[in-house]
């Protein structure tokens, strides 16, 4: 049995791209032609070799630390084993104030754009898939605009701490029009989502997590908690079990399933064309999950029969 090789590590630093190139060549040309080449970006608090905080360490390692809930290894679950597909640990400077890791996320996706170029020069024609949380789907959309038409393939967004303006115009760049992109959504963001619209958009944007907004040939809204999605995607061979909380940033990469959903939505084996066709048209509203627990949890008064 081959032995997993470990993702391929890249770091934004002051100075900008920090990288092995000479590996990464020679990890490409070892790479079967049709199998995913994956940029993998993570969100808010973490930052590379931070103590506590480094990705490459959590959620970016073959064997992250036990104990800790939310420390599951991303290519591990993906399959990225250097084989069947390369994963590429994207980690940039993400702790600090949340809005100066908004700003740095944005100067990130710059560096990420410098990135699939790279990949592309060494490797013409692969093109570079995206699977990136919270404000690493700013990272990912910001890197668009400074792309070449065709360096991204697909980018699956979850809980993206984005909102609707930056996230049309990067769609509206020569790369963005050729790249697909999953938005995948859950209620049990809505608060994050409502945070984000006030501290972040100051409450003239709306978080990504309501969807697009308008129709897109090339962006599709994936709310995972939705019952009538969940019934689509289990006829399509991805059952998600029920969502078990009512707030959670996190449950798009925890929720049991979801990695086999986005290894199939990578390896192109299930098609995003029918799976658009097959979802609903409409997501739930905004606070539907808190308010439909709050009402399941309110039990109706029993009174006393009238006296006789």
């Amino acid at each position: 049995m081959q032995t997993p090789a470990p993702p391929f590590r890249v770091d934004v630093t002051t100075s900008g791209l920090q990288l092995d190139q000479k590996d990464l060549a020679r990890r490409l040309a070892s790479l079967p032609q049709g199998v995913p080449v994956v940029a993998m970006i993570h969100g808010y608090r973490f930052s590379p070799g931070i103590a506590g905080a480094c990705p490459h360490r959590h959620i970016f390692s073959l064997t992250p630390p036990d104990g800790d809930r939310k420390a599951i290894s991303w290519p591990r679950h993906l399959g990225l084993n250097g084989n069947s597909g390369l994963a590429l640990a994207f980690g940039w400077p993400a702790c600090g104030s949340l809005l100066g890791a908004h700003r740095r996320a944005a100067r990130a996706g710059w560096a990420l754009a410098e990135l699939v170029a790279l990949v592309e020069s060494l490797d013409p024609g692969r093109g570079v898939d995206v699977i990136a949380h919270s404000l690493g789907a700013r990272v990912a959309l910001s890197a668009l605009p400074d792309a070449a038409p065709g360096n991204f393939r697909r980018l699956i967004l979850l809980a993206a701490a984005e909102t609707r303006r930056p996230a049309r115009a990067a769609l509206a760049s020569p790369a963005g029009r050729l790249a697909e992109v999953i938005n995948v959504t859950t209620r049990e963001n809505d608060l994050f989502d409502f945070l984000a619209e006030w501290l972040i958009a100051f409450g003239f944007d709306t978080a990504l997590g309501q969807g697009i907004g308008a129709a897109k040939a090339n962006w599709l809204d994936l709310q995972i908690d939705q019952s009538a999605t969940r019934a689509v995607l289990h006829r399509l061979g991805h059952p998600l079990p029920p969502p078990p909380q009512r707030i959670s940033h996190w449950s798009p990469y925890l929720r049991p399933g979801v990695f086999g959903l986005y290894r199939a939505l990578l390896d192109r084996s299930l098609p995003l064309q029918q799976l658009a066709a097959e979802l609903p048209q409409r997501p739930d509203r905004r606070w539907s999950r808190l308010v439909w627990q709050a009402r399941e949890q309110i039990q109706p008064l029993s009174l006393p029969p009238d006296p006789a």
